[in-house]
C-alpha cells in the first residue's frame, strides 16, 4: 500500500522500498502538521499516516525539550525508538521541515544500514 502527494517524497519513498524491501512501514512526513507527502506499509496493521501523526508529536517534544534544556547550536539527527521486535528511526531533515520514518523488524535489518539508507534519502529530499 503506498501513498504519495509529492514527486521527489513519492521518488524517496520508492528508493527506500528498493533498498530495504523487507520494511514494515515508511513515510515522508510534513514536521508541522503531522501529515504524509508519501509513505508505504508492508504490514496492513500499521498505518503510516497515523504513525507520522504520533511521531510528529515526538518530534515536537524532543524539540521543545532542547530548548527548555538550552542546547544551542545542537539539532536533532535522529530519534531511534526500539520495541521489542522492531526499530522505529525519525530522521529529521536539516531544515527540520519533513523527516523520515522507518519501521523495521528487528530481525530483518541492520540499524546501520537501515541509518544508512534513510540519511541517503533524506541527501535527496534536501
Amino acid at each position: 500500500m503506498a501513498y504519495s502527494t509529492s514527486n521527489a517524497a513519492g521518488q524517496a519513498v520508492q528508493n527506500i522500498i528498493n533498498e530495504l524491501p523487507q520494511l514494515v512501514a515508511v513515510a515522508i512526513v510534513d514536521a508541522q502538521s503531522g501529515m504524509c507527502l508519501a509513505s508505504h506499509t508492508n504490514n496492513p496493521s500499521i498505518n503510516p499516516e497515523t504513525a507520522a501523526a504520533y511521531n510528529t508529536e515526538v518530534v515536537k517534544q524532543k524539540q521543545k525539550a532542547m530548548a527548555a534544556l538550552k542546547l544551542q547550536g545542537e539539532q536533532i539527527d535522529d530519534i531511534l525508538i526500539t520495541l521489542t521486535n522492531q526499530l522505529h528511526l525519525i530522521n529529521l531533515l536539516d531544515d527540520g521541515k519533513k523527516f523520515i520514518y522507518l519501521a523495521v523488524n528487528k530481525r530483518d535489518i541492520n540499524l546501520a544500514i537501515a541509518r544508512d539508507v534513510v540519511r541517503q534519502q533524506a541527501d535527496l529530499l534536501k
